[in-house]
């Protein structure tokens, strides 16, 4: 850590600097001296910023004269742009979604959006529409890319990579994390999004707002073509954006979670989450007395933070104008989301909620929660309609206002950070038992994140694939159970042998045998960790709280003091994005 910034600084500016060999080298120093670099003020990012601009999608190739599309039994013919918006629908034609009646009629207007008036007086029914024989010919391209070698997937992959996968920011060559603009296709949406099936459009130069310095090569736009806007805004760290047209929200190309500025960020996050943990107790205090205020505007604030405490829920921003999905936060809960219950199963005070959150996944909890609380939300939803407002004296801007007072830098992530961060701390104490051998030790782990999953509601429908997997795994655990039925019965064997022969050679044919069944009872229990391991995590999401609300000193600090490598934990994508933990953290991090 003590080498010089201006070593560090040449070092990650070598040519070729991005061979495994030096890539690997530029990470550990990134984070080895990343916290000794000078600090911009004012919210400024960067001094200077100099990259290529995006990879736009490849433009749509018409399907060959032999593929057809077929309406009621006949061949119509399609436009172009018809075509096109057709083999969206194509590519996804086993796949669950285009089963949905929500998917299918957005898709169908859309797409009729995109034909000629001839199309469209022709098409005019989706169940006459068949799409076979254009989805049969993308499966066999598909197959024909899987079948590509690694080492010619990788040079077209690296060239691009070479080009523009890599920005000059302030003296560091740093890794660009998605300079691709996604391709156009179906929106998809999570959970039972009212927008799915919609046409997501190309995006042109024409959509692009490209960052940088005034003093770099700016990135040139397509032959022919303009950019939207060219910016030299140094106090956000975007290099280029645009507006998608599903939901209206702007889209980023941005740093690589391994840049500096990212991994600062991130330690950022977390420090501020480890402050909450210092005065957490007060402020739980505080809104335990508010429940007993004699203005109603308190009680519900007071309800609303309990309520992102105890269950990790978001606060609940408004809606963008159009945007019609019917997700509700915290402070936009209706008297709808939930039923009360004085008694339910031997416990006083339950809460049923039932609304769908962010994504428009669904949220379904039933609760105990403390007396006054219950006592406050029967208050809160007297004498009101299903469709009123829960807390009708509360909104986001409120209620960050007092988390502000109460601690700056405060919010409900910080909240849901704190408690991810904590309850993974807490639940790897209980559940790590140090006799344990190391694939135990990592279903403990798996356990604990599962924990924090749970309580922050990371759900995910089960992978289609999930029963046959799990059929192989458990043929294999059938196959390898045989096997050491087999071993063991040779050891029997051996020792019997042994017994009659009493010879050196007998003696070592035991010893063979007993450390094959050894193996093999290894072989056999990792087999059914991971079989445990994938039952539990069927419906579970672990990768987002891994991601964005697990201290990730906490994880290496546990690998480090239970000999596990940290790559059981994450993989190289997270390795690079945590490097400056896995430098930071020793055993003995406590968050």
């Amino acid at each position: 850590k003590t080498i010089s910034n201006h070593l560090v600084s040449c070092i990650l500016n070598i040519p070729n600097a991005t061979n495994k060999k030096n890539e690997g080298l530029s990470v550990i120093l990134r984070a080895d001296s990343r916290w000794e670099e000078e600090r911009y003020t004012d919210g400024v990012k960067w001094k200077f910023l100099e990259h290529k601009g995006p990879v736009f999608a490849p433009p749509y190739e018409p399907l060959p004269s032999k593929v057809n599309f077929y309406y009621d039994g006949k061949k119509p013919g399609l436009s172009p742009e018809a075509e096109e918006v057709a083999t969206f629908f194509a590519k996804m034609l086993d796949h669950e979604y285009t089963t949905k009646d929500i998917f299918r009629k957005n898709f169908f207007k859309d797409w009729r959006k995109e034909m000629t008036s001839e199309e469209k007086a022709k098409i005019t029914d989706l169940k006459k529409c068949n799409f076979s024989e254009m989805s049969d010919y993308f499966k066999a391209q598909s197959e024909a890319r899987k079948a590509m070698s690694k080492e010619e997937k990788l040079v077209k992959n690296e060239r691009l990579l070479q080009e523009y996968g890599f920005c000059i920011m302030d003296n560091h060559r740093e890794r660009i994390a998605n300079f691709r603009i996604e391709p156009p296709g179906l929106f998809r949406g999570r959970g039972d999004h009212p927008k799915m099936g919609m046409l997501k459009r190309r995006i042109r130069p024409k959509d692009i707002i490209v960052n940088c310095s005034k003093d770099s090569k700016h990135p040139q736009p397509p032959p022919g073509t303009k950019w939207k806007e060219v910016r030299h805004d140094n106090k956000v760290t975007w290099l280029v954006s645009w507006t998608e047209n599903i939901q209206g929200s702007i889209k980023y190309i941005m740093l690589n979670p391994s840049s500096r500025i990212k991994g600062e960020k991130d330690w950022q996050k977390y420090e501020t989450a480890r402050r909450l943990k210092k005065c957490v107790d007060r402020i739980r205090t505080q809104y335990r007395d508010d429940w007993k205020s004699k203005e109603m505007r308190i009680r519900q604030r007071a309800v609303a933070l309990y309520f992102i405490d105890k269950l990790a829920l978001r606060a609940g921003n408004e809606k963008e104008e159009g945007e019609t999905a019917d997700t509700v936060g915290c402070c936009s809960l209706r008297v709808e989301h939930l039923k009360l219950y004085p008694e339910n199963d031997g416990q006083e005070y339950v809460v049923e909620f039932d609304f769908l959150g962010k994504d428009s996944i669904r949220y379904y909890n039933k609760v105990p929660v403390e007396k006054r609380v219950f006592k406050n939300l029967q208050l809160f939803m007297e004498n009101k309609e299903p469709d009123d407002d829960l807390f009708d004296r509360l909104n986001t801007s409120i209620l960050n206002k007092h988390l502000q007072e109460l601690m700056d830098g405060l919010t409900a992530k910080v909240f849901r950070t704190y408690n991810a961060s904590i309850t993974l701390q807490q639940q790897l104490k209980e559940l790590t038992n140090v006799d344990e051998n190391v694939p135990a030790k990592i279903l403990s782990y798996n356990r604990a994140n599962r924990a924090v999953a749970i309580l922050c509601n990371h759900q995910r429908a089960p992978p289609k694939t999930f029963e046959k997997s799990m059929q192989n795994l458990q043929t294999k655990i059938e196959a390898k159970r045989d096997q050491l039925s087999d071993a063991k019965r040779e050891l029997k064997s051996a020792k019997a042998d042994a017994k009659v022969r009493k010879d050196e050679k007998s003696k070592k044919a035991v010893e063979t045998k007993k450390k094959a069944v050894q193996r093999i009872e290894e072989q056999l229990m990792k087999l059914e960790v991971q079989a445990t391991d994938r039952e539990e995590n069927k419906q579970i999401a672990l990768g987002t709280s891994k991601l964005n609300y697990l201290d990730p000193r906490i994880s290496v600090a546990w690998c480090k003091k239970w000999g596990i490598p940290v790559e059981k934990i994450y993989n190289k994508t997270q390795r690079e994005k945590f490097a400056w933990a896995i430098d930071m953290a020793d055993e003995d991090f406590e968050f």
